[in-house]
């Protein structure tokens, strides 16, 4: 069977053109993406160009018809849509990104781009679980600074002291309610861990430095490209 990249129904319910990256797929559009830096920046793709695209960790477009993406290889990949679909966003959020804010500002800026009232929708692909990723002291302190409230409930005993099993996508469902997406325009791709299944996923927790890269891509549509949920 010939693999397609993971797609959600909420993404397409804004007729988006959208993929959550697998082991071995290439998607067909060429996605502009950013350096990722483990940041909180968000740029544009036509800052994406060229041999030296812009760093940051977020990428926000009303291109109608141009990618934006970002790479993952454990952390969590979120992509997000106007109800219209004519404004796109693709956040890149590890530990370090969520500890400096890269999801509340990906929001923002999407926001800024768009109509500031329109509904969003936010859609989180796969990423190491917390059956899989513990983390030591130094994460747990900048994660508390940014969380204090979510935190607790993101945590697991790891059998370490000092150590615990890591919830990332609670952290960034947290940060994302915060930021207004309701609750019923925040999904995910279920049974996803990026270290537990090594058949569809790369993990840099499981494979190290040899760990390739899940690429995830969203395109904004045309909104006279016909109703939301149809593509040409």
């Amino acid at each position: 069977m010939t693999r397609s990249a993971l797609r959600h129904p909420l993404l397409d319910a804004c007729g988006v053109e959208h993929g959550f990256g697998l082991r071995g797929v290439s998607p067909s559009p060429r996605i502009l993406r950013p350096r990722q830096v483990h940041g909180a920046a968000v740029t544009t793709p036509e800052a994406c160009t060229g041999q030296d695209p812009a760093e940051a960790d977020a990428v926000v477009s009303r291109a109608a018809g141009v990618a934006i993406g970002v790479a993952t290889a454990d952390c969590v990949p979120i992509l997000l849509a106007t109800a219209r679909g004519d404004a796109v966003a693709a956040v890149h959020a590890g530990w370090r990104g969520l500890a400096r804010g890269v999801v509340a500002s990906g929001v923002e800026a999407l926001r800024r781009l768009a109509d500031p009232h329109e509904p969003l929708v936010a859609v989180l692909g796969p990423h190491i679980g917390p059956c899989c990723y513990e983390v030591d002291r130094p994460v747990l302190d900048a994660l508390e600074a940014r969380f204090p409230q979510a935190l607790p409930g993101a945590l697991r005993p790891a059998g370490r002291p000092g150590h615990a099993l890591l919830d990332l996508a609670l952290l960034a469902r947290a940060e994302l309610a915060a930021a207004g997406i309701a609750p019923a325009a925040l999904g995910a791709v279920r049974d996803a861990c990026t270290c537990c299944d090594a058949g569809r996923f790369h993990s840099f927790r499981r494979d190290g430095a040899r760990a390739g890269r899940l690429l995830h891509f969203i395109t904004a549509r045309s909104l006279g490209a016909g109703p939301a949920g149809s593509q040409a």
